[in-house]
């Protein structure tokens, strides 16, 4: 009884009468008690699994029903599936050179140019003259 009184008063909110943590832990062992005698149908767990349990029963139907399919039929040999690829003319190949290729002359700038890099003063299309 003395465990009873000391978690009621532990549960007891401050600022309230005593009374009020025997009440909070009269609730929580209510709410445990349902928990516990509450069948699992009332979750909806029970409808679920009955539904697993169907489709497992389909599931094993069918693959019972593939293998005496697959057992009963002749099986094909692998080159009567076969399909021969169509012939190409082979292309020669030019054999690989045994010299190095001759390098291009090397690329001389523009005379006319000048290699100047600003523009001139007499352009065309400057009239300060």
């Amino acid at each position: 009884m003395a465990l009873l009184q000391e978690l009621a008063s532990r549960l007891a909110i401050p600022g309230l009468p005593g009374w009020t943590g025997l009440l909070a832990l009269l609730l929580l062992l209510l709410a445990g008690l349902a928990y516990l005698l509450m069948p699992f149908s009332v979750f909806g767990l029970k409808g679920r699994l009955d539904s697993l349990e169907a489709q497992l029963d389909e599931i094993q139907a069918e693959i019972r029903s593939l293998s005496l399919q697959l057992s009963g039929a002749p099986r094909h040999a692998v080159t009567d599936d076969w399909v021969e690829l169509p012939r190409r003319n082979r292309v020669e190949e030019e054999p690989p050179r045994v010299t190095p290729p001759v390098p291009p002359p090397a690329a001389w700038p523009d005379p006319a140019r000048g290699g100047r890099a600003e523009p001139r003063l007499d352009w065309p299309g400057d009239r300060r003259r």
